[in-house]
């Protein structure tokens, strides 16, 4: 598994490289001053405005507040059914809000809904408390999780967003936890919600992301707007099998913000392919295996070769494929044996490890008497 964690790392660190001056060449009319676009599935950086600076970021805090919910569910600590008690403290939060009572109870899968759709900062505190036990044992579990992820220009203060003194990030640690947050496929349940209701239909709900309803293939992700903050986004959407983040932090308007986010997205389309169908079996196949139970080794990848290139060279991707014509047993299952590059114009651009699809023990005397005994019979059999 350490092998195969590896390998994807150092793709994706190669494949990042290589794409890092196309953010600096996009030349795009952005009106906020601080914004970020990213092919999620790469981490390619596609275009970039001011995106260290540290701003606060409104509510688009609670995409850290919901990623800390799902890896809850995932991991089986909670579930969605679960039932969440408000607290007085969570009641008491302000801003937007579903209005829960203190004692109120909702399941964790509303909960969640009135975070996702509505920003409901009185549920997210609700939720914070019930994972952490309190919110500031939840502030230090989205503290952690932050710097795991390499989020190095942020500090939470809270799991809300609202203005609170040094409670700081930047576009690109917002990036981050975007990408982090939608490889929970199940979040797409919750931001993809344009109209909904809580309470058996009593509280209505309408989603303060409107690209949701009026952007093709918007999957979320969180909105957010305070006095200190202004107007931020993470906006992130779905085509062709690619996916974009759109972040947005301190535009002048909510109008504003929604139309950065939608021209950065839609220069990403524009302009980018994911080309995800570049290894087929005969690049990988078998390999003669030495002194082995079998004779060939059969082979995988570790998967996760997309690369993104722009659209007019998607044609031009040249394979490089180096692999030995044999290899000695033992081989552990996803040990490297080889590897794929992919070039443009002589540029590396991309490239994924050839890995041993199941482990190849070594022959004993025994089998190696065997073979010989078929081979010497039957002819078919190559003693190796």
């Amino acid at each position: 598994m350490k092998k195969l964690l590896s390998a994807a790392v150092c793709f994706i660190v190669l494949i990042t490289a290589s794409f890092q001056s196309l953010a600096e060449e996009a030349v795009l009319e952005i009106s906020a001053p601080s914004a970020i676009l990213i092919e999620a599935s790469t981490g390619q950086v596609l275009y970039e405005k001011n995106s260290h600076d540290r701003r606060p970021p409104a509510s688009v805090t609670k995409i850290m507040t919901m990623l800390l919910v799902m890896e809850a569910i995932d991991s089986g600590k909670i579930s969605m059914d679960d039932m969440v008690r408000c607290s007085e403290k969570a009641a008491s939060m302000g801003g937007s809000q579903v209005y829960l009572e203190p004692n109120e109870e909702m399941s964790v899968h509303d909960m969640l809904k009135a975070v996702a759709v509505a920003s409901g900062n009185d549920a997210a505190a609700a939720l914070g408390e019930f994972i952490a036990g309190s919110l500031e044992g939840f502030v230090s579990m989205m503290n952690e999780r932050a710097k795991e992820l390499g989020m190095n220009d942020t500090t939470f203060v809270n799991c809300n967003g609202l203005d609170a003194e040094g409670h700081l990030t930047s576009a690109f640690d917002i990036a981050l936890m975007s990408k982090e947050l939608i490889s929970h496929q199940t979040i797409f349940d919750f931001t993809t919600i344009w109209m909904d209701s809580l309470r058996d239909g009593k509280f209505g709900l309408v989603n303060t992301n409107k690209l949701i309803r009026f952007y093709e293939g918007a999957t979320g992700l969180k909105t957010g707007s305070t006095g200190e903050a202004k107007y931020c986004l993470s906006a992130s959407a779905k085509r062709n099998g690619m996916d974009l983040i759109a972040v947005i932090l301190g535009a002048p308007s909510s109008k504003e913000r929604f139309a950065d986010a939608s021209k950065l997205l839609d220069y990403g389309f524009a302009n980018y392919a994911i080309a995800n169908s570049l290894i087929s079996e005969e690049d990988l196949g078998k390999t003669k295996l030495l002194k082995g139970i079998k004779s060939e080794l059969e082979l995988t990848t570790p998967g996760g070769y997309n690369v993104l290139v722009s659209k007019s060279k998607v044609n031009d991707i040249e394979k490089r494929v180096t692999l030995p014509e044999s290899v000695e047993a033992p081989i552990a299952s996803g040990e490297k044996v080889g590897e794929i590059s992919f070039y443009i114009d002589g540029q590396q651009i991309g490239g994924t490890d050839i890995i041993a699809k199941e482990n190849a023990p070594r022959a004993n005397p025994l089998h190696m008497f065997a073979k010989l005994a078929r081979q010497l019979c039957y002819g078919t059999v190559e003693v190796n």
